[in-house]
């Protein structure tokens, strides 16, 4: 079998105590990378993960650890070599890769004195160990190819950032993350329906009345099963001055709920307001910005038990609240008396199938849910969820779909 010949597979060369591992991976990727070597992301991060768990002390073992981590092509193996070789030998050469003889008989690379000076000496090795840093990889040239995939992209950081922390030119880019994001609506089992395919459920009543045409006989066995229907969906969005960092967020899932599952929108600070049928039509901006319109109580107080009730009192009363899924989007600061918040959540559990409480400040260090409305509210919610960020609202849309 052939196999490349191993540059430093018997030296017993040692690298420098003081070595930073995790400055010294970051920057040998970096050297692959300049020299054309296209390293996806996950082996970076193995070889990183392997270098530290193993904290090799020979340059035979860091070379193997790289190998096996960085490596998956054959015609990489040169490039790879010739950088090693570079970097921990302070030469210009490269591997010849030939294969290797067969065991027990002797290689043709195995020539004694010579392999010590294949690395050099020891203070050669220490200097190309120390020249891995960052000062040093400034000196390259400046086409060089940054080495940024071990590391976070700009839209993974921007993915997780508090859009209360967002510069306008990024909350621009958040909508547009967004408004790429799907609402699948949950579903629930429906009547029996007709079936043409065989089951374990016989559709005796069907079955019967064929069998009159036949003298008695079942000839054809009809069969039925249960279908789906999309559960009603119900969104209720805080709009008041606490939420103003993000409610323009909330009303773009809005009106994606609303044209993607039918979902039925309201807005409310210290009045409900429907917004379905502005959200409905028309561009997405000009929708959210004709739902702001309707709400003229908009960055003002907030009376969230005021308006749960107005909402169960009116269409929540009529069906719309009977076996749906319903999204509170709050912060929970409520100006009103909290027990009727609680009352009025009372209610709604007894009325939903789920209740789902959205609240950008659990994301926050040391949150505890200790304002009066949350306090009180908190008890007859199904599942709380942080809405900071745009993952958190994916998040939101994960819990939405298997309620």
């Amino acid at each position: 079998m052939n196999r490349p010949v191993e540059p430093f597979g018997g030296t017993t060369e040692r690298l420098p105590a003081e070595v930073d591992f995790a400055e010294l991976c970051a920057e040998f990727a970096c050297r692959l990378t300049t020299a054309g070597l296209v390293i996806p992301a996950e082996r970076v991060a193995w070889w990183a993960a392997a270098v530290l768990a193993a904290r090799p002390t020979l340059i035979a073992d860091l070379y193997w650890l790289g190998r096996v981590t960085l490596i998956d092509r054959v015609d990489h193996l040169a490039s790879y070599d010739d950088v090693f070789r570079q970097v921990f030998n302070g030469g210009t050469t490269t591997v010849d890769h030939q294969p290797l003889t067969e065991p027990g008989e002797p290689s043709p690379t195995d020539h004694g004195p010579a392999q010590a000076d294949q690395l050099g000496d020891r203070a050669e090795v220490e200097r190309s160990v120390a020249g891995l840093t960052p000062a040093h990889a400034s000196t390259e040239a400046p086409d060089a190819v940054p080495a940024t995939m071990a590391l976070p992209s700009e839209t993974e950081l921007l993915l997780v950032k508090d859009f209360a922390e967002c510069s306008a030119e990024e909350l621009a880019e958040l909508a547009r993350l967004i408004d790429r994001m799907r609402l699948v609506a949950p579903v629930r089992q429906s009547g029996w329906q007709r079936s043409r395919r065989p089951g374990r459920v016989i559709d005796l009543r069907r079955t019967l009345r064929d069998a009159c045409r036949t003298g008695g006989d079942p000839i054809h066995w009809r069969h039925r099963r249960r279908g789906t229907v999309d559960r009603q969906l119900v969104l209720l969005a805080d709009v008041s001055g606490s939420m103003e960092a993000y409610s323009r967020m909330y009303l773009r899932v809005l009106q994606g709920a609303v044209v993607g599952a039918k979902a039925h929108a309201y807005v409310f600070a210290t009045q409900l307001r429907p917004v379905t049928r502005a959200l409905g039509r028309g561009r997405r901006d000009d929708a959210i910005r004709r739902a702001l319109a309707a709400a003229p109580d908009a960055s003002g107080g907030t009376r969230i038990g005021a308006a749960i009730k107005q909402f169960l009192d009116t269409d929540g009363r009529r069906g719309l609240a009977r076996g749906a899924v319903v999204v509170i989007v709050s912060d929970g600061w409520e100006r009103a008396d909290p027990a009727l918040l609680a009352e009025q959540m009372r209610r709604m559990a007894l009325l939903a199938h789920r209740v789902i409480w959205v609240n950008p400040r659990k994301a926050a260090p040391g949150y505890a849910p200790l304002a009066g409305g949350m306090a009180a509210a908190l008890p007859h919610v199904d599942s709380f969820v942080a809405g900071h960020s745009a993952r958190s609202v994916q998040d939101l849309l994960d819990a939405i779909a298997v309620a």
